[in-house]
């Protein structure tokens, strides 16, 4: 029993001695998952000068509730394996620490069919798997995996409409280094722009809502109004706040604040603000479901326990999917998008793993430079390293699967340089994912017995 808690839980009927739940579903569902204990008196009688105590039960112990989970065990297992793998065969890919993130969500109901992470400290070997850790409670600078919210965002201010062409070449702001994309697309529309990831295409579309036409000449009058309503389109989807989990703690994200223009630039490609892989999901799955966005959940209902284990007890409660809002943009906004999606799947950053893939994918890659540091002490420095991020969904006619990985910390000119670490998980992840359609094995049990066995 937490310390700090104490006063709460002896004022609740507990005993200094009971063990609660100190975190995630345990709890978060600590009123449900506790049991009742037996109660018991002591009689004293005393029989020829000699005293007797007898106990005796009143009441019968009820150990807790049941939660019945979202998470799909045998996909669980599938996705830790497919980290596991993928990142071990990475090998020394990584400036620092081997880790990576996953979590795959139904976006119809919001249900998290899986999460899973795997972290291994600066390559020592000792790696934890874990269902919570990263996915909700790490941020990073997600990369171009957030653009297809840019080219929303700029449908919906009114400074692009589907078809607008930008002229991808390098932009040069007063006071800014040179940005570019990775390469040099000339004119491309917002289609094209997703398909080969154009970072100048997002730029435009920030400095626009800023009012700069000319970056060259421009004072960016409306600067902070454009970093307020970026933001506010990208919550729509979950992206830097609150998720709504049925879990007690989550992070956010960081925002930069509203800083030079040339910021503004690197916000619309996802290098500026941090967000969680739980948020990242999210996100594609509210374009996934025609921009509703759905309350992610782990449990779907409580149910009474019984005293077969194989056995369920009635139902007790029952959580309903959830809609948390619908994002203000229009239906052929939205679908239009959701082609672009598909674009990189079959002939853009993606298509090389994807093209022919069954299930017909629609995904975005990402890439986001970062400063890492390295080293103790004196030997303190910094090293260049990306984050790798895959977000997609399938079937693109009828979405039933959403996925967010993230990979931080791969060196520059890891798998070919981009995205390769993160594709590659998802690929695991989702092939197996359709096979298990046509045949399911059940999830592997464990080696040894389960806390309560023991």
């Amino acid at each position: 029993m937490p310390r700090e808690k104490l006063d709460y839980y002896l004022s609740s009927g507990y005993d200094r001695s009971d063990i609660v739940g100190t975190s995630f579903l345990e709890l978060q569902y600590e009123n449900v998952l506790r049991g009742q204990k037996a109660v018991v008196n002591s009689l004293t009688t005393s029989a020829g000068g000699e005293t007797i105590e007898k106990s005796v039960i009143e009441q019968l112990g009820k150990r807790g509730n049941d939660l019945v989970l979202a998470l799909d065990m045998e996909l669980q297992q599938v996705v830790e394996k497919a980290i596991d793998k993928e990142i071990k065969e990475a090998g020394n890919s990584f400036v620092k620490d081997r880790s990576a993130y996953a979590t795959f969500m139904d976006p119809r109901t919001g249900d998290i069919l899986s999460m899973a992470g795997f972290w291994d400290p600066a390559g020592s070997d000792q790696t934890t798997t874990s269902n919570h850790i990263g996915n909700v409670n790490k941020s990073f600078e997600m990369g171009s995996s957030v653009k297809a919210a840019s080219v929303l965002t700029g449908f919906q201010s009114g400074v692009t409409s589907p078809g607008t062409k930008f002229h991808d070449r390098p932009i040069h702001l007063p006071g800014a280094p040179t940005m570019s994309s990775y390469k040099n697309f000339g004119w491309v529309d917002d289609r094209r722009a997703l398909e080969v990831s154009s970072n100048v295409y997002m730029f435009e579309i920030g400095m626009r809502m800023a009012g700069c036409y000319n970056p060259s000449t421009c004072s960016f009058p409306k600067l902070e109004e454009a970093y307020s309503q970026v933001r506010y389109n990208f919550s729509q989807f979950g992206l830097g706040v609150e998720t709504g989990i049925d879990l007690p703690s989550t992070a956010t994200g960081l925002t930069g604040g509203t800083a030079l223009p040339g910021k503004l630039a690197y916000l619309m490609i996802g290098q500026f603000d941090t967000y969680t892989p739980l948020q990242l999901v999210q996100y594609i799955a509210t374009i996934a479901n025609d921009g509703y966005r759905m309350k992610p959940r782990l449990v779907t209902e409580i149910r009474e326990p019984v005293s077969d284990r194989d056995d369920q007890g009635a139902v007790m409660q029952k959580f309903e999917p959830s809609i948390l809002n619908r994002i203000d943009m229009k239906d052929a906004h939205i679908d239009r998008v959701k082609q672009g999606l598909r674009d990189v799947v079959t002939k853009g950053t993606a298509s090389s793993r994807f093209a022919n893939a069954p299930y017909q994918l629609a995904a975005k890659t990402g890439t986001a430079q970062v400063s890492v540091t390295v080293g103790e002490g004196s030997s303190r420095r910094s090293v260049e390293g990306n984050t790798h991020t895959f977000v997609g969904y399938a079937p693109y006619k009828n979405p039933e699967i959403a996925f967010a990985v993230v990979v931080p910390n791969v060196k520059l000119d890891s798998r070919g340089g981009t995205q390769g670490i993160a594709q590659d998980i998802a690929k695991d992840i989702l092939d197996a994912y359709f096979e298990m359609k046509t045949v399911r094995n059940g999830p592997q049990k464990a080696d040894q017995p389960v806390l309560e066995d023991m």
